[in-house]
């Protein structure tokens, strides 16, 4: 499988590295673009407003031009929190999508997105400050009525970023049962 895989508002940190060589490891094709064009950050409070100074257009812009050249073969779209909005939006906008793998975070959904069946698998800590209840209750059922085929894990009590080893919110039980069943999803593509 073809796998865009998008990093948080951390930026493109180890751990999205070794995500990506475990998803190689599987025998996945993956990029990691830098869509941050090498800063990191240390808190989501800076990574959040240096995000906010290039902008969501900025972002999206950049990465529908990483995508670009690979988006023919058929792409799982795949994401870490803000790189699982950004994901999000680039697998309902991409006919040839295959599929959409949601790590930590989900986006708005426009009104007119239409998918055709698009398989998606969303990991998500319980509770998690970013992903309420109420909001994925709602996103599903968008999702839903898009033609999504939406899958939704929970974790009780990991922290937002909770695949993320050199984070606070590091879950090792958590993230080692997301990486089975989410190659288990990728598998089944």
């Amino acid at each position: 499988m073809n796998i865009m895989l998008f990093h948080s508002t951390y930026g493109l940190r180890p751990a999205v590295r070794a995500a990506a060589d475990r998803l190689r490891a599987a025998e996945h094709e993956v990029w990691t673009p830098d869509l941050f064009e090498g800063r990191t950050f240390e808190t989501v409070e800076e990574g959040m407003a240096f995000n906010d100074g290039i902008g969501k257009e900025e972002l999206l812009r950049r990465a529908v031009l990483a995508a670009a050249p690979y988006s023919e073969r058929g792409l799982v779209y795949a994401g870490f929190s803000l790189g699982a909005s950004i994901a999000q939006t680039l697998a309902l906008g991409d006919e040839k999508a295959l599929g959409l793998l949601l790590l930590h975070g989900t986006s708005d959904i426009a009104e007119s997105a239409s998918v055709d069946e698009l398989p998606v698998q969303l990991h998500v800590a319980e509770p998690d400050p970013f992903e309420t209840d109420d909001w994925l209750s709602a996103w599903y059922l968008q999702m839903q009525r898009a033609g999504a085929d939406v899958e939704i894990y929970r974790y009780a009590g990991a922290g937002h970023l909770y695949t993320d080893p050199d984070l606070p919110d590091y879950d090792g039980e958590a993230a080692e049962a997301t990486w089975r069943v989410a190659l288990g999803f990728l598998d089944s593509l």
